[in-house]
């Protein structure tokens, strides 16, 4: 008798593998090649005079720039702070916005009357609470995660909420006839149904968290990437705003890469 790991796969499903393997290969090289097409352009026209280092940087001056920061240790505390900011605003606004999004998905009435206060708050600038963010809850790091948890948490409900009620009517229909409880469905039916959603949700509040941080740090905060931004622009140093701002491309990246490991684990 056969065991699992002595499957005889049949010549299609191994050409299929392959062929798999074959795609992702060729999609990973073009990335990394359209990225040293970008950075090498970007350095020839820096270095030619097409484009003004000045007001553009450029990555041989930003890899200085890099040098100098991290050679000093003062920058590890700024990605920290920042990192900290935006996981916890991330963490925050994923969990409060799906229980919220699960109690307008449990009561129709609830959701009735909460729907166009959510259409509005999405669609108010974030940045025009900053003030009253600042007289609630002080500067600095609470400041900012707030203002992080305010920019995701109400697409979180939407997305959510949405997702939750185009669940299959029938095969909620079904559940009922056999008499499951609300309870039951949720569990059952209506969660799983939503992880793609939910996915996607991560993957947009990935990049939404990292911008309530810098705008949390631009508005009231003495360190951070945010706030080595707002100093490089004061100062004139172009080169800092554009190395912090890579440093926060490669701090997204990371957030980004996890989420997809989810991704990878739960859409087996």
């Amino acid at each position: 008798m056969k065991t699992k790991n002595h499957i005889n796969y049949s010549k299609a499903h191994k050409n299929y593998v392959k062929a798999l393997k074959k795609d992702k290969f060729i999609v990973i090289t073009l990335q990394i090649l359209c990225l040293i097409i970008f950075f090498g352009l970007w350095e020839l026209f820096a270095a030619t005079g097409i484009i003004d280092p000045f007001f553009f940087s450029s990555p041989s001056r930003i890899a200085v720039t890099l040098a100098e920061l991290f050679s000093g240790g003062e920058i590890w505390s700024h990605i920290g702070i920042s990192l900290a900011e935006t996981i916890l605003g991330f963490l925050i606004a994923t969990i409060l916005g799906g229980i919220i999004a699960i109690l307008l998905w449990w009561s129709n009435r609830a959701r009735k009357v909460a729907e166009p206060y959510l259409i509005v708050l999405n669609s108010l600038p974030k940045i025009a609470l900053g003030p009253i963010i600042i007289f609630w809850v002080g500067s600095g790091f609470s400041a900012t995660v707030v203002m992080c948890v305010l920019i995701c948490i109400i697409l979180t409900i939407i997305s959510l909420l949405n997702a939750f009620t185009s669940c299959d009517q029938d095969k909620i229909l079904l559940m009922q006839s056999m008499h499951a409880s609300k309870f039951q469905i949720l569990r059952k039916l209506i969660l799983p149904s939503a992880i793609p959603e939910f996915i996607s949700v991560l993957k947009i509040n990935v990049g939404m968290s990292m911008i309530g941080t810098v705008m949390g740090e631009y508005l009231s905060s003495s360190a951070g990437l945010g706030y080595l931004i707002n100093y490089g622009k004061s100062m004139l140093n172009l080169d800092l705003v554009m190395t912090s701002i890579f440093i926060l491309c490669i701090l997204a990246g990371g957030m980004y890469a996890l989420v997809s490991l989810f991704e990878k684990r739960h859409t087996k």
